[in-house]
């Protein structure tokens, strides 16, 4: 235990050390360009926006201690307000980059804290040769790496996003439980209490952390008027970090409500995503455990849960009912992300490292080679996010299919001809980052068809007037007409992708007009470009709402869509003569 107690800080350094390693690989992916809508309108835009106007955020859908987080990285980088708008202005990719950093540097952080969660339980012996402390301190090491390398928490360390970053306080909550749980004082419930308020202030779904804690008071020993006394401690100082992480929840508090209430109601009945395919929330989050998580972390979480339930009924009802809770809380929702269920992970990494140390010490008190059988079942549960992870790390250092399709076109498509783009790109993709063109009149390199508005509405009537289209609902509008509209308009080429025609492909039934629409510019266009992300031409790649977004697939070389190319024939460009 003497060695042990000297290499496992050892252990817990490397394991964060490449926890950040796999998030900060491949972080560059796709700048200057942000292809990811979320991503490219919430935290960084608003943290740079403070700078030239008040701290309150006025947007309280996502809660904003990312966004504080993040204008402090950037005043520490650049200071003024003219230094941050000038660099942004120059190629905000820095500034995304920095936010990707400091993403995926709180990822790491939440492996860390894990490590030290999953040390401080007071497991039951393992084996008759292995100590309770052996036990807990392997399980907690475990747990890091599990989670350093899934593939979910990884492949979104490295988006300037909120949900890996809430992971950190996240499992600051879970150490403050875990000593709360073996009859520390009044400092673990502080602890705890900052953690549930801290994650609360990075995601609003992250505040499920409170029920380990509050459960953990509830089987700790001692007197309960003490525990109680000390658990609304840890409350009010969960509101305090809260606050002090979101201040203007409070002098807002009218907005912060609406905002709250808005994400609720868009999450509880936002209406279905085409493509997605999935009637069941339920299913489809479990499903996503299989490749966010890993089948056999999975596995080994159920027999955590068993194993708990069967030796230690009082660490089961702290650990199993998280994630238990929240996949009820999310499964009755309209609309599902995989994730959303992100705060639960790190619970099931430590519920899975306890059934596989107490697999190990099973079949070590029975084969012998006990630390051999540890080791091989470390490997083993972590194996799948490994490969998964390196791979998508690989892909994402590579250059994405919208951006080899991009320098297609500025070598083949004039400055300032017309074009339609689907919405695979955010609007800065048709501008040189830092060259605003002349030609234009808006900056832009070339002129974009405007496919955020439509007159179509989503049921198929039309309307009098134009209306903003979400991207989601881009194929619902989609009219065989269209391409006639383009042709008349001198608007000659046409970007299609496959996060938006594979929804419609998908799910044929839904939009049929869209399918016909497909159709014709197939007919009557001349495919002129494709670039696919498994490194061939083809268009031939299935539509998933998580695979079409990320590299998981193993066939993928480079993230992006399937893009094609179109040239309609008989349409007289903007500089086109006769």
């Amino acid at each position: 235990m003497r060695a042990a107690s000297r290499a496992w800080p050892l252990g817990v350094a490397a394991v964060v050390l490449v926890a950040f390693g796999l998030r900060a690989w491949g972080a560059k992916h796709g700048l200057p360009y942000v292809y990811n809508a979320d991503e490219n309108a919430h935290f960084v835009p608003r943290a740079i926006g403070m700078f030239g106007h008040s701290y309150n955020p006025g947007y309280f859908i996502n809660p904003p201690a990312f966004t504080y987080l993040l204008h402090g990285v950037f005043f520490a980088r650049w200071g003024t307000r003219e230094a941050v708008g000038d660099a942004f202005a120059r190629d905000p990719g820095n500034a995304f980059l920095l936010a990707r950093l400091a993403s995926g540097l709180l990822g790491a952080l939440a492996v860390g804290l894990l490590a030290w969660a999953g040390a401080r339980l007071q497991l039951p012996r393992a084996s008759s040769s292995a100590s309770p402390a052996a036990a807990s301190a392997w399980t907690g090491l475990l747990a890091a790496a599990l989670l350093a390398v899934a593939f979910l928490p990884v492949h979104y360390g490295h988006f300037a996003l909120n949900d890996v970053p809430a992971l950190a306080p996240a499992c600051l909550a879970l150490l403050g439980a875990a000593l709360i749980a073996r009859g520390s004082g009044t400092r673990a419930y502080v602890v705890a209490g900052a953690g549930v308020g801290l994650a609360l202030a990075f995601k609003y779904t992250a505040g499920i952390v409170a029920l380990p804690v509050a459960a953990a008071a509830l089987v700790a020993p001692g007197p309960w008027r003490g525990r109680l006394v000390r658990l609304v401690l840890a409350g009010a100082v969960s509101v305090l970090a809260f606050l002090i992480a979101n201040p203007y929840a409070l002098l807002d508090f009218g907005e912060f409500r609406a905002g709250l209430a808005k994400q609720s109601a868009t999450a509880a009945d936002g209406g279905g995503k085409l493509g997605l395919g999935d009637a069941n929330a339920y299913g489809y989050y479990l499903r996503s455990l299989t490749w966010g998580f890993g089948w056999l972390p999975l596995l080994a979480a159920i027999g955590g849960a068993v194993v708990l339930a069967v030796r230690d009924r009082r660490l089961a009802l702290v650990l199993v009912p998280v994630p238990v809770l929240l996949l009820a809380f999310l499964g009755g929702q309209d609309r599902f992300f995989a994730r959303w269920l992100l705060p639960a992970y790190p619970v099931l990494a430590l519920l899975a490292a306890i059934g596989a140390v107490a697999a190990a010490g099973w079949l070590g008190a029975r084969l012998g080679r006990g630390r051999a059988l540890a080791a091989a079942a470390g490997a083993l549960l972590c194996a799948q996010g490994v490969v998964f992870s390196v791979h998508n790390d690989l892909a994402l250092s590579r250059d994405d299919t919208r951006q080899l399709a991009r320098d297609w076109m500025t070598g083949h498509i004039p400055e300032g001809e017309k074009i339609v783009v689907e919405p695979i790109a955010p609007d800065q993709w048709a501008t040189d980052v830092g060259r605003p063109s002349a030609v234009t009149g808006n900056g832009a390199r070339w002129i974009k068809f405007p496919t955020s508005r439509s007159r179509v509405q989503n049921d198929g009537t039309v309307s009098r007037g134009s209306r903003i289209v979400k991207l989601e609902d881009y194929e619902r509008t989609t009219r065989p007409s269209d391409v006639d509209r383009y042709r008349r308009a001198g608007y000659c080429w046409v970007v299609t992708g496959s996060t938006q025609f594979g929804r419609a492909f998908a799910e044929p039934r839904e939009v049929p007009e869209a399918i016909r629409y497909y159709a014709r510019l197939r007919d009557e266009g001349r495919v002129v470009y494709r670039i696919s992300p498994d490194g061939g031409g083809t268009r031939d790649v299935p539509f998933s709402f998580d695979f079409s977004f990320n590299a998981y697939p193993l066939g993928y070389d480079r993230p992006g869509p399937a893009v094609e190319i179109f040239r309609l024939p008989d349409c007289r460009g903007r500089f086109e003569v006769g």
